[in-house]
């Protein structure tokens, strides 16, 4: 259970200046430069982050080359990477409540869903690829006699990872752990809003004995940093989670460079769909609110497009209100706080956009829809709540990224599989029906990566998560993850 004295005993403590993670040490970038890292809670200046320029991004580079060349990380019997990897989660685990604060207070998550999902999550999912370490293997093919046909799986390298601001531990480790454990070298590139548990992680694979060079976090602009790393001719495989616009950036430098394989998870719209059948219709508004309220909305996964079933939408839409005004948005780090802070400055500027705009596009505002907190000086929005939204409103058809929900009406199956399917993306979705029939139906029929059924959210490193369309394209988790991280190799024997 979490402590909230030691909580606040934590969130008082000085955090140091920050530098690059390079080469197993801490270096100060080139130019001297520096980001000044402000708090979400408060709206005050908390420490500073090294701004890292492209000579910066080069030193990372060269680093992991070095590291992976030399062989002491992608050499290393599988046993003992395992045994590094599985340290370095014990150590994420004993340092959880530090690093749930520290993230806290870097990107405004509140801290109840912060431990679970950032510190816990990331352990979780360091331990499921150590144990792949030595269980996956490579494969003889069914060859004729006199031939031996083998396909090795190797390493492809140098991987640079970008990670985004919601949840940089979680998303971090959902690319850093298999490329880790298919052996090869990372640099990872946080956002430069929430840098700090990224450094906080490179210091703790350090001390689990992850060699030097083989772990690189560099800070700094994604305009400056982040456009280095996709244009460096010696990076193999870049990974980045975050917006459309950044990832047809990271396609484009791609093309500029030595045409590195890019991965990349874009966010969605996604549909969560009540039928007047669900077997729980204050359950399925519970856990609708959940979907797209917790952490301020700022999930790529959210359920942001509620489409509701006409004979029970004006009951759906009372208790869902209902439920939206009991949650309680306070500082982050405060337990009795059900949702935290909006990441920044301008990303609540953007949220507070989108609900006048739904507002003049003729939405009804059932509650919300301003900045609250003010005297606290962070960043706060009270959770959002428009009925009567119409297909053609932007608050529907757009990205969000903030606390803000769309309920728009339907009749048929076929008029919710057409809504649902009418964005340019294709993430996550859900389903409520007590039909079991139905149920396999919109499993198929919606264009996504992931189709939730009575329920949104929760599922684990057991399956994939990855989209379709403009929500981008390979995986993370599961042991699907691990094919962008390596190269197959056919040995051709003749006998």
């Amino acid at each position: 259970m979490l402590d909230q004295q030691k909580i606040n005993e934590l969130r008082q403590q000085k955090i140091a200046p920050q530098k690059l993670f390079i080469n197993g040490g801490w270096q100060a970038a080139i130019s001297g430069q520096t980001i000044d890292i402000i708090s979400p809670i408060n709206g005050q200046v908390i420490t500073t982050t090294a701004d890292a320029g492209a000579e910066d991004v080069d030193r990372a580079v060269v680093a992991a080359r070095a590291a992976f060349e030399k062989g002491s990380w992608a050499n290393m019997a599988p046993a003992e990477r395992k045994k590094i990897m599985l340290k370095a989660a014990d150590l994420i685990e004993k340092n959880a409540l530090e690093l749930a604060v520290l993230g806290v207070r870097d990107n405004g998550t509140e801290i109840g869903m912060a431990f679970k999902a950032e510190p816990g999550s990331a352990a979780a999912t360091i331990r499921f690829y150590a144990e792949t370490i030595d269980k996956v293997y490579g494969e003889i093919a069914p060859t004729a006699g006199d031939v031996l046909g083998m396909i090795h799986r190797e390493p492809v390298g140098v991987v640079g990872a970008i990670i985004p601001w919601n949840f940089p531990l979680m998303i971090a480790a959902w690319k850093l752990a298999p490329a880790l454990a298919t052996g090869n070298s990372v640099v990872m590139k946080p956002s430069e809003t929430a840098s700090l548990t990224l450094l906080r992680l490179a210091k703790l694979f350090s001390e689990a004995g992850l060699p030097d060079g083989v772990l690189n976090v560099v800070t700094g602009q994604g305009a400056v940093s982040g456009e280095a790393l996709g244009l460096h001719n010696d990076v193999d495989v870049l990974v980045f989670t975050g917006s459309g616009f950044v990832g047809r950036k990271l396609l484009e430098y791609s093309a500029r460079s030595n045409l590195k394989r890019v991965y990349l998870e874009l966010g969605g719209k996604s549909p969560n769909i009540i039928f007047a059948d669900a077997p729980d219709l204050a359950q399925a508004a519970k856990v609708s609110a959940l979907g797209i309220f917790r952490n301020s909305g700022q999930v790529c996964v959210a359920g942001s497009r509620l489409l509701v079933q006409r004979e029970i939408y004006d009951e759906f839409v009372e208790k869902l209100a209902k439920i939206t005004e009991t949650l309680r948005v306070g500082d982050p780090l405060d337990l009795n706080s059900n949702i935290g802070a909006i990441n920044s400055e301008i990303q609540l500027e953007k949220n507070l956009a989108f609900a006048k705009q739904a507002i003049n596009d003729g939405a009804n505002l059932v509650t919300g829809g301003e900045r609250i907190l003010t005297k606290s000086g962070g960043y706060y929005m009270a959770p959002t709540l428009f009925s009567n939204v119409t297909p053609d409103m932007k608050i529907h058809s757009e990205e969000v990224f903030g606390p803000i929900l769309g309920v728009v009406s339907f009749d048929t199956e076929e008029e919710a599989i057409k809504l649902a399917n009418s964005t340019d993306y294709g993430l996550a979705s859900g389903v409520w029906t007590g039909n079991l029939s139905r149920a396999h139906k919109m499993v198929r029929a919606i264009n996504a990566g992931v189709v939730h059924v009575n329920t949104y959210g929760g599922a684990d490193n057991t399956v994939p998560l990855g989209g379709v369309k403009q929500s981008g394209n390979g995986v993370d988790k599961s042991l699907h993850a691990l094919d962008k991280y390596i190269n197959l190799k056919t040995a051709w024997v003749q006998l």
